[in-house]
């Protein structure tokens, strides 16, 4: 089952697990420059605005009726990282205009481990972008379909689905018990309408280079319950069809990367030492990225996409275990 609760996404398995649980939101944030330097992780400035498709149905185009899911607003080059909340395992699956974010391969119904086509929560906190080598992500930005900038258009030659797709897996009962029981034991042992709807849609494409890692499953493929999965649709589209649709004004456009640095405000590094980085796809590293493909077409320089000089930046790393008293004395 899925809910929509103040602009995250819940994906809930009460028939797997009473604590199968995750939460996804999408967060607005700088575009940083798509300039071949690889920057680190630009800040959050807020979720963008969800709501139920189904609410605006009669305005909308016949094929999003039928796939259901979310409507969300983006201006055009605006950028956003994806944000994962989740105590208990989960898989989920990440596609844009159905092409996996992770490998480049079309969108299948089914998890994939060789190569991993999806991210592993609690491990994986966020996803920024497009993995395009270990370690190194290219943004997700937004761009009208149509104009062969989008991660679908460039791989597909077609520009037929755009927004996004998630699949959500949770981990099988009957692990995660004995992994709990697991653990418990370790803790002993250590002590511690469609006329309104006019222009294209939106879909995704790749932006410049960031610092980000893809952690591999430590877990197994068998780990996941895909007997169980919830799958949800989350259409983009322009701050002019937003309004149009909904009444509501889109959010102000955000701040340059540009901007942001000259105030000199933190950007970030994320580090776990026990995990391990999945490979970055062949595929999406041969695509085109916003700036490479403007060029190409003759349409001039991409806008806000000089060189920055980034302040130091702040490690966040994984929380470390509080010692025990091993006596467990007064």
């Amino acid at each position: 089952m899925i809910v929509l609760e103040n602009n995250r996404l819940e994906f809930r398995f009460p028939e797997v697990h009473a604590a199968a649980c995750c939460s996804i939101d999408f967060q607005r944030t700088l575009r940083i420059p798509d300039d071949g330097h690889d920057y680190p992780l630009p800040p959050g400035l807020g979720t963008f605005p969800l709501r139920h498709l189904d609410d605006y149905a009669s305005r909308l185009p016949e094929a999003w009726q039928v796939r259901g899911g979310v409507i969300a607003p983006m201006h055009q080059a605006e950028a956003l990282w994806i944000d994962f909340d989740s105590d208990y395992p989960f898989a989920v699956k990440v596609a844009t205009g159905k092409i996996c974010a992770i490998t480049g391969d079309s969108w299948t119904g089914h998890l994939n481990r060789d190569p991993q086509d999806y991210a592993v929560l609690p491990e994986q906190p966020w996803l920024d972008g497009y993995c395009v080598e270990q370690g190194v992500i290219r943004q997700f930005v937004a761009m009208p379909l149509g104009e062969g900038y989008t991660v679908e258009e460039q791989l597909t030659g077609a520009a037929i689905h755009g927004g996004l797709q998630l699949v959500a897996y949770p981990m099988k009962a009957e692990r995660y018990e004995a992994m709990m029981a697991a653990q418990a034991r370790e803790r002993r042992d250590i002590l511690y309408s469609p006329a309104a709807f006019a222009g294209d849609a939106m879909g995704l494409a790749p932006g410049g280079r960031m610092k980000q890692e893809i952690y591999d499953d430590p877990y197994g493929l068998d780990a996941w319950d895909q007997r169980n999965g919830s799958r949800c649709f989350v259409a983009l589209m322009n701050s002019t069809q937003w309004t149009a649709v909904t009444g509501e004004p889109p959010p102000i456009e955000p701040p340059t990367a540009q901007d942001y640095a000259a105030h000199g405000l933190p950007w970030f590094d994320y580090y776990d030492s026990d995990a391990r980085a999945v490979a970055g796809s062949d595929k999406l590293r041969g695509l085109k990225s916003i700036a490479q493909q403007a060029k190409s077409k003759g349409h001039g320089p991409l806008a806000n996409n000089e060189t920055i000089i980034t302040p130091p930046v702040i490690a966040l790393r994984t929380p470390r275990a509080v010692r025990e008293d091993p006596d467990n004395r007064a």
